[in-house]
């Protein structure tokens, strides 16, 4: 239906909420105002644009105002969207979990590369230590049919998110989300792959990263003690007991010196075929070694 006149129309709308996000600074405001339209109708972003001269229901309308406004206050689009895709998934994503990044989907890729073939009528194991949504977890089992993965996490709120992705996605028969630490996680199980995207930022960086991460995201998933190596370190000491002979340990960093110091950890805890790989951005970040 066109707009009488002074009823708001879909682009009348998407401009004013335009310039309430490029006021707050956001650099990325006409995408995310176009993202946050296309939610509140309930269709493709690229749909929602298609007739812009539609009217924009007083319902809708104010929706879409509440979103906005969340936005301007700077809350994760994908939060307020309550999903984000990873790999092809779409994950439910909440204000207990960090926002899966595409950086993460080149830990994912390399992780399976290092998988080794399955092994006559047995399932491969793989351990994904603080799973946070469950992104890595359900990336790996949705791509290899052959692999079980204990997803682990400290928080119970996180836990509860992971394991909602795995039942969303068909793959809760092959994904178990456990709440533990480092620890009880590792158990007595014997995995073909350790993988992790850990807190790794030391301490006195959390609170200068953006509103978006540092008000909104829960710094237990980000803080990594003084150095933003304390983490890695007891996941270094703990899972070579825990992997197969040769099994891959995978972890993220924050990426460049802290690439390097991850590397040598590995190697001074007796890890072999110890190698780095660059993010998408050609920054090295992740760090791979074999027991």
């Amino acid at each position: 239906m066109r707009a009488a006149p002074g009823t708001p129309t879909r682009r009348a709308e998407l401009a004013a909420a335009v310039e309430l996000l490029s006021a707050a600074g956001i650099p990325t405001a006409r995408v995310d105002a176009e993202w946050l339209l296309a939610a509140v109708l309930g269709v493709g972003r690229f749909q929602a644009q298609l007739d812009l001269d539609r009217t924009l229901p007083a319902p809708v309308a104010t929706r879409y105002a509440t979103a906005v406004r969340r936005r301007a206050r700077r809350e994760p689009l994908q939060q307020i969207l309550g999903w984000e895709a990873f790999r092809g998934l779409r994950l439910r994503v909440t204000a207990d979990v960090l926002v899966p990044r595409p950086e993460t989907e080149t830990l994912v890729e390399w992780a399976l590369g290092l998988l080794p073939a399955r092994r006559d009528g047995v399932r491969l194991r793989a351990l994904d230590l603080g799973t946070g949504s469950g992104a890595i977890a359900c990336a790996l089992a949705a791509e290899r049919g052959d692999v079980e993965v204990i997803a682990s996490d400290v928080s119970q709120a996180a836990a509860v998110v992971a394991r909602e992705n795995a039942r969303r996605l068909g793959l809760a028969g092959r994904v178990r989300v456990v709440v533990a630490d480092l620890a009880g996680a590792l158990g007595r199980a014997r995995a073909d792959l350790i993988v992790s995207n850990p807190p790794y930022l030391p301490s006195v960086l959390v609170g200068g990263l953006e509103p978006e991460i540092r008000c909104h995201e829960p710094r237990l998933a980000l803080d990594g003690g003084d150095d933003g190596l304390a983490v890695i370190r007891q996941i270094v000491v703990s899972t070579r007991e825990a992997l197969r002979p040769s099994a891959p340990l995978v972890l993220e960093t924050a990426g460049g010196d802290q690439a390097d110091a991850v590397a040598g950890i590995l190697r001074a805890a007796g890890f072999g075929s110890v190698a780095v790989r660059a993010d998408l951005a050609g920054v090295d970040r992740f760090v791979a070694g074999r027991a």
